[in-house]
């Protein structure tokens, strides 16, 4: 018996551990506070039921501990007198040390992002060398993993996690850490805590191989976030100001887009690398390719190369005028390609050949080039980057990211539709596509035309339906096409008849298609494209000739739940006018589903609209239409669900109540664009439904006053957007609004009356990013123009209509103030423009710009030399009355101004009173050159654009 005692005593001993936490006493807690348990019965534990105890001892096997645990091994195999013991206390946290008895015993043991620290811990001290290894390998796969469902990290538990490593000196924890950082700095950089991150760890992660951003932008905006918090960037002492530099010398400040380093150019942790990083984009902007790896040294040129890793899903590339196709190839490349000491004269010998074949071009690719292949890449944005030679790019896109979903190649005029979806057949995965271009809102039928160039006079011969031409019918074309669902095709004047009709047949499951402003577009072509789409349930045909033939194809069936108009969703016909009152009646009562409809500018009438019976709609235009209050009363109560009601313009809701209480019932607006009928009254019986509003716009007809005005910070606390046209204001109102609505970015007061001074702008209001003031701030002086680029220090867009007193000193001030304005619209201010355009260069990031009666000093030259000093300017619009020699030069040749696409030209008349004095100057007519991608073409309009 003795024997038997003594074999047992060698074979188990007692574990006593005691909690080393305080334990907060609760209902659940046993009295007795002990509870015996053996390890042999492990796997049928109850944690829950064991953890209501302080004290729990465990029977485990004396062997077992030897081997898994350097601790007890030393403890129990060695020479200290606890060997011998049958009991051994020990002091730790109880839900861990089970965990750690768990793993032990091989049982089945779940890591977290809450429990590593705790476990890791204890693998170390009691050295438990299977925890420590499962441990290791949780880590890793989190910083490795590929798969978008892996547990994500808390960012306090990895900064605890990176700190622990470093104190313990585990060397693999600190790394990995950095890794996961590395990895998902996209996911973590808006994380209210990334400001806590430390120095040495985000050092750790940009310097890192596998640092993944979708453009070096988000770094730089990373970075800046970083400094901001916590006060760093008024921390003046020697070391703060070494870490920013050393931060900030690892952006690439080549491939940052020249709108956000001039944005960004005042901000303190920037304004140090702004003018460099300036003077680089421009630098290369005036560089082609071939030049651009001439200029090169040996080694690889990392500040030029784009970031790629294995983990890169989303890549933007757009606003970045400078990349060319040598930029591009030198991020496709891989690393040990530049390893080879040739690579230059290899690239070069690539690049020298613009002009050779297609043939020649692959052969000469695929000999030289050894481009990397990146399969986690699903989307890719090229908008504005201008200078991309796009057959080029879209043949290394196909290449580099064999798994795209998504391309947006927007404001590119140097593509042409037909081609661009020619060379997207070695897409196999592509849904979306992007093309949208600036357009002028022109129907050639609608317009008022005294001449226009044959592009727009004309719209091409209608292929008959039976033909079977196709641009780029080239066998696998009619395959690889078929899995785009949504293109967007907005504003393409070089879109005629045959190419949408190519378009269709190889797109068979398009959902979604954009033509906006695409007014080469017969009516009967659009109806063709329906026809052949049998999956469409979104259309936006905005601007174009839809009329009775798209309207027929849309509800032809044998039925109204078998035609197409019953499966759409969304339907935007803004300015169709050529559609009989009974073929709308027979579109909108065959509509079933429909959740986002436009009518905006149509003939719409009650008639029709009465017999919409949808319950689906979120968002609903019927802006300067005829629609009733009644009508649109109904309609609202039928859709419980509307976020976004437009209705401006409407003269017959004078009598509006009843709309505006059935609204009240709604589940909530978030967009409201009003006028007649709309007022305080009005305003405050929808308080229960515009709590979530964010853009509000109050046109004539409506009369909010001041109480109504100073209601809306109240009843709408999330408003972004302020849109005032007519409306009495005040100081004390527009006070109200600046300092009370915090997410405000937009405001804009135009024709309004009352009272208003430079008082209202004197309070700070920093996320204001468009401002428009028509003939409401008439003061203006140089002086107030200053203080509202302190008070307003982040504006983007900019409209100045009537203030008279500003001259050509503004310029400067506008220069200097906003030097990341995109649009600058200028018009009656004073003599702004007298002495010509010469101190606005610091805006270098401008797109659109119109100078309209500010003086007589636009030099005849100014196109060109506009397009010279603003490389992303697209928009321009002037008047001949400001032209220093009476008119301006037009360009004949495209490559004169580079990326302009619309020039709008305004001519007036002078016109003179019954007693012969000259009075103000009357519009007459208006230019536009449009250019379509192809040629340019010239449009001389009635109306003034």
């Amino acid at each position: 018996m003795a024997q038997l005692r003594r074999s047992l005593h060698d074979e188990f001993v007692i574990l006593v551990v005691d909690n080393n936490q305080p334990q907060e006493e609760d209902e659940s807690s046993s009295p007795c506070k002990v509870i015996s348990i053996s390890a042999s019965e492990i796997s049928s534990w109850d944690l829950s039921y064991i953890l209501c105890y302080r004290r729990v001892k465990i029977r485990a096997h004396r062997t077992r501990l030897i081997q898994e645990s350097s601790y007890f091994h030393g403890l129990l195999s060695g020479s200290f007198s606890e060997s011998g013991r049958d009991h051994i206390s020990i002091e730790w946290n109880i839900e861990t040390f089970l965990n750690l008895m768990r793993c032990i015993y091989d049982c089945a043991l779940d890591v977290t992002s809450t429990s590593f620290l705790p476990l890791f811990d204890a693998a170390l001290y009691f050295g438990v060398e299977r925890l420590l290894s499962k441990c290791k390998r949780w880590l890793s796969l989190l910083a490795s993993s590929n798969d978008s469902a892996s547990p994500i990290l808390e960012l306090p538990d990895l900064v605890q996690m990176w700190s622990f490593g470093l104190e313990r000196a585990v060397e693999f924890v600190p790394d990995l850490c950095a890794a996961y950082l590395a990895k998902n700095l996209m996911l973590v950089k808006s994380d209210q805590y990334f400001g806590n991150v430390p120095y040495e760890l985000l050092m750790c992660c940009i310097k890192h191989p596998h640092l993944t951003i979708d453009s070096e932008m988000h770094l730089a905006d990373a970075l800046l976030v970083w400094l901001d918090a916590n006060k760093r960037l008024s921390d003046l002492s020697e070391t703060s100001n070494g870490n920013i530099v050393n931060l900030m010398e690892q952006v690439r400040f080549s491939l940052l887009p020249l709108w956000f380093i001039a944005e960004r150019r005042k901000s303190h942790g920037f304004s140090t690398f702004a003018d460099h990083s300036i003077e680089l984009v421009t630098k290369l902007t005036k560089m082609s390719s071939k030049c651009l790896v001439d200029s090169l040294r040996d080694g690889p040129p990392t500040d030029l190369r784009v970031r790629l890793t294995q983990y890169t899903e989303k890549l933007d590339l757009s606003g970045c005028t400078q990349l060319n196709k040598a930029i591009l190839l030198l991020s496709v490349l891989p690393e040990t390609y530049f390893t080879n000491p040739m690579w230059r004269k290899s690239l070069k010998s690539f690049l020298k050949n613009p002009d050779d074949d297609a043939r020649n071009q692959e052969q000469l690719s695929q000999t030289t080039l050894p481009i990397s292949s990146f399969e986690t890449v699903q989307e890719v944005d090229i908008s504005k980057c201008q200078r991309l030679d796009y057959i080029a790019t879209i043949k290394c896109i196909s290449k580099s990211f064999p798994s795209l979903r998504k391309l947006r190649a927007a404001y590119l005029l140097n593509i042409k539709v037909s081609t661009m979806l020619e060379l997207l057949q070695s897409f196999g995965n592509l849904t979306e596509v992007d093309l949208t271009v600036d357009f002028v809102p022109i129907i050639p039928c609608q317009a008022s035309v005294f001449y226009a160039s044959p592009g727009l006079a004309q719209t091409p011969p209608i292929i008959s339906l039976t033909c079977g031409s196709n641009s780029f019918d080239h066998g696998q074309v009619q395959r690889s096409l078929s899995s785009i669902t949504r293109l967007t095709l907005e504003g393409r004047s070089d879109l005629y008849d045959k190419d949408l009709r190519s378009i269709s047949r190889s797109c068979g499951s398009l959902c979604y298609l954009n033509i906006k402003g695409c007014a080469l577009l017969s009516d009967a072509c659009i109806a063709y494209v329906i026809e052949r789409c049998k999956s469409l349930h979104s259309l936006i045909v905005c601007y174009t000739s839809f009329s009775e033939s798209s309207v027929l194809a849309l509800c032809a069936g044998t039925s109204v739940t078998s035609s197409l108009a019953s499966n759409l969703q969304i339907l935007h016909m803004s300015k169709c006018e050529g559609i009989s009152e009974t073929s709308l009646l027979n579109l909108i009562t065959r509509t079933q589903k429909l959740k986002s409809l436009c009518l905006r500018d149509t003939k719409v009438s009650d008639s029709v609209l009465c017999d919409l019976s949808v319950s689906s709609l979120e968002a609903l235009d019927i802006s300067n239409t005829t629609i009733s209050s009644m009508v649109l009363t109904c309609v609202i109560s039928k859709n419980s669900n509307l976020k976004s009601l437009k209705a401006r313009g409407c003269k017959n809701l004078i009598q509006s109540e009843t709309v505006f209480n059935s609204l009240s019932k709604g589940s909530g607006l978030e967009e409201l664009e009003i006028g007649w009928g709309f007022t305080y009254l009005s305003l405050v019986s929808l308080r229960p439904a515009v709590s979530s509003l964010r853009a509000i716009s109050v046109g004539l007809g409506a009369s909010l006053g001041e109480d109504g005005l100073k209601l809306l910070p109240s009843a709408c606390p999330l408003l972004e957007s302020i849109v005032l046209y007519f409306q009495e204001i005040s100081d004390s109102a527009l006070t109200s609004i600046v300092t009370s609505l915090k997410h405000l970015e937009e405001l804009a007061l135009s024709y309004c009356f009352g009272d208003i001074t430079l008082q209202s702008f004197k309070f700070s209001i920093p996320n204001l990013r468009k401002l428009r003031l028509e003939r409401v701030t008439r003061w203006m002086t140089n002086e107030d123009l200053f203080v509202l680029t302190q008070s307003c220090p982040n504006l983007t867009e900019l409209t100045l209509v009537g203030c008279l007193h500003l001259n050509s000193d503004s310029q400067p001030i506008i220069s200097s103030g906003w030097p990341g304005m995109i649009s600058l619209h200028l018009e009656e201010c004073g003599r702004i423009t007298e002495n010509g355009v010469v101190s606005l260069c610091g805006c270098v990031a401008l797109e659109d710009l119109l100078l309209r009666h500010n003086g007589s000093g636009i030099e005849k030259s100014f196109l060109l030399n506009a397009s010279l000093k603003f490389p992303m300017l697209r928009l321009v619009s002037l008047d001949m009355c400001d032209a220093k020699e009476g008119n301006f030069d037009v360009p004949e040749e495209k490559e004169e101004v580079r990326f302009l696409s619309i020039v709008k030209i305004s001519r007036c008349k002078s016109q003179r009173c019954s007693l012969g004095r000259e009075l103000a100057p009357v519009h007459r007519e208006t230019l536009v050159m449009f250019w379509n991608g192809q040629n340019f073409t010239n449009t001389l309009l009635k109306q003034r654009l």
